[in-house]
This record gives C-alpha cells, sequence and structure tokens, in this order.
C-alpha cells in the first residue's frame, strides 16, 4: 500500500510539472515568437514557410529601431507618463487606504470605497469617449497630465484596496504609542505605517506603472503628435495601411516588453503578495 501510495504520488508530481511546463510554453511562445522575428533578415521574416530556426541571424531590425526611428521619443515619454502616473497613484491611495482600513465604518469612507469599488466594474472603453471630451475641454490632448489624469483614475482604486489590505494587518497600538510620543497623523503614516507596508507599497507601485506603461487605447486617442506619444501607440506606426515592417514591429515589441518583463521578475513576490492581502483582508 506504502509502495501505490508513493507512485501514486510520484505520478501526480509528474503529470502536474509536464502540465505547468506545458502552460510555460504556451505563454513564453508569443515573446519567443517575437524575438525569433526580430532577428531575422527580411527575406526570412516574408517566408511563405514559417520557422522558429533563423538561418542568418542579425540585429538590422533592432539598430533600424533604435537609431533610425522615434523609439527612444516614445520610450521616452512612457517612462515620464508611467512614472508619474505611479506616483500620483501611489500618494493619493495611501491616504485613502488609510481611511478605509481606519475608519471603515464612517458614511463617507463607505461612500468612497463603494465608489472606488464601482469604478472597478465598468469597462475602459465605455469610459473612453466621456474622458475624451472631458481632456479636451480641459486642454490636455496631447499631453503628459492628460494621460496621468486618465491613468490614474483607473489605477488608484485597485492600489487603495490593496494598501487597505496591509495597513489593515498592522495593529493600532503602534499608532496610539506614537500619538502619546506627539507623532502627528501624517508622521504616523510616513513613520509606521508606510516601512511596514513596504511589501504593499512595491505591489501597487508595480501595478501603476506595468498598468500605464502597457496602456494602449488612451494613449492612441489622447495624444496625436511624437513628441507626446507613448511606446505602444507609437509601436503601431510600423503598420501601415499598405505595408507591415514585421522585423522592426516585433523589435520594438520586445525592447518594449523587457523593461516591464524585469520589473515583474524582479516584484513577482511583493505583486502577489499584496493582490493576496487586497483581496482577502479587510
Amino acid at each position: 500500500m506504502i509502495v501505490a501510495g508513493r507512485r501514486e504520488h510520484r505520478l501526480h508530481d509528474r503529470l502536474t510539472y509536464i502540465v505547468l511546463v506545458t502552460l510555460s510554453l504556451f505563454c513564453l511562445f508569443p515573446f519567443v515568437w517575437m524575438l525569433d522575428t526580430a532577428l531575422k533578415p527580411t527575406l526570412e521574416v516574408q517566408s511563405l514557410s514559417p520557422s522558429l530556426l533563423i538561418r542568418h541571424p542579425t540585429l538590422a531590425s533592432f539598430r533600424h529601431v533604435l537609431l533610425e526611428t522615434e523609439f527612444g521619443i516614445y520610450f521616452r515619454n512612457s517612462l515620464i507618463v508611467a512614472g508619474a502616473s505611479t506616483l500620483v497613484a501611489l500618494s493619493v491611495s495611501i491616504f485613502a487606504a488609510y481611511v478605509l482600513s481606519r475608519w471603515p465604518r464612517m458614511k463617507l469612507a463607505r461612500a468612497v470605497g463603494g465608489a472606488l469599488l464601482l469604478s472597478q466594474m465598468i469597462p475602459g472603453v465605455l469610459l473612453l469617449i466621456p474622458l475624451y471630451m472631458l481632456i479636451r475641454q480641459l486642454g490636455l490632448l496631447s499631453s503628459y497630465l492628460g494621460l496621468v489624469l486618465v491613468y490614474c483614475s483607473f489605477t488608484i482604486p485597485l492600489c487603495s484596496f490593496m494598501l487597505k489590505g496591509f495597513f489593515d494587518a498592522i495593529p493600532r497600538e503602534l499608532e496610539d504609542a506614537a500619538e502619546l510620543d506627539g507623532c502627528t497623523r501624517t508622521g504616523i503614516i510616513g513613520r509606521i505605517l508606510l516601512p511596514l507596508a513596504a511589501p504593499g507599497l512595491l505591489a501597487a507601485a508595480a501595478f501603476a506603472f506595468i498598468n500605464a506603461w502597457n496602456e494602449f487605447m488612451f494613449g492612441y486617442v489622447l495624444i496625436n503628435d511624437d513628441a507626446h506619444r507613448t511606446l505602444t501607440p507609437g509601436i503601431m506606426l510600423f503598420r501601415s495601411a499598405h505595408v507591415t515592417d514585421w522585423g522592426s514591429l516585433m523589435a520594438a515589441s520586445v525592447l518594449a516588453v523587457v523593461p516591464v518583463a524585469g520589473c515583474f521578475l524582479y516584484l513577482q513576490r511583493y505583486l502577489i503578495e499584496g493582490l493576496a492581502a487586497g483581496a482577502v483582508k479587510g
């Protein structure tokens, strides 16, 4: 019986690993295909019999993207917009999460929490036209500020709930002791809560940054000039009505994915922990 149980356990482990490896290969295949296409010369890219085999690897597509296009400008714009969106979203979410965590029964806090939760149930595409009209009336079309405001409107609610889960786990006795020592409410947040909730901050920051970096729809609609165009809409310029430069398109896509992939791999433990805490606590 013991031997049969061990065999069954080993079989179960092997099947689990096979499924996980299969899913991993399935998820990695698009990136492998992008990299493969980016390293191929034009003749191999346009071949009638596509293959992962690269007969004559070349970096011509990467050189073209980096040296002969506006890719550097798009990359800089995405860094500015994603970085600013992350800072603004965290600054607002910290105080919103603190109020939701420490005064959950206040009518105003419950109303704000309900509004934040409701905002997560509305698809972004339904808000495209209203947000476009609002940004246009504010004179913020084709500007960094317009994109930052739009991105923050989507990232602040979830970041607030993520941070609320971490704040809930911090004992209130620490705040009471700090108040007896003369610490202000802002000082309590900055000196006690934020250091203890560092994993939550990293998770919220990673979520806000990746969301702004990968966003396409609003960046495509709200930005109309190369000086402010972000990376994901800028990549679409390699595809025209009559011809598509697949090598350059894939090279630009690889260069756009690498920073986000590196950020996620470095912070994945905190990101998963933050999402789990925001989902089950409070």
